[in-house]
């Protein structure tokens, strides 16, 4: 999956970075965790810090956009945003 950041927005008021990015992908959608994993290496950051909020893929096409905030820390993170978007899966549990 490559990653290619389109937008960065600072926003110091609450410590971190509004980035849209464009992924292109193989396979189906890629999920959050994997696009939160990718992301992070991709801006040097550890994947705590990032919290993907949108992912939109266009049917039958490999790009999808999206939209993530990328906290200066993970305790910065965990001051702003829900536990269920920290988590990476925004809610949803995994079956065993």
């Amino acid at each position: 999956m490559d990653v290619e950041i389109i937008e960065e927005d600072e926003n110091p008021m609450l410590h971190r970075t509004d980035v849209r990015f464009q992924l292109t992908h193989e396979e189906a959608t890629p999920s959050r965790l994997s696009v939160r994993d990718s992301l992070a290496a991709t801006m040097n950051k550890d994947a705590d810090e990032v919290v993907v909020h949108e992912l939109d893929t266009k049917y039958g096409m490999r790009k999808t956009i999206g939209y993530a905030k990328v906290y200066d820390s993970a305790e910065d993170a965990m001051d702003v945003e829900q536990e269920h978007m920290l988590d990476g899966r925004c809610g949803y549990t995994e079956f065993e």
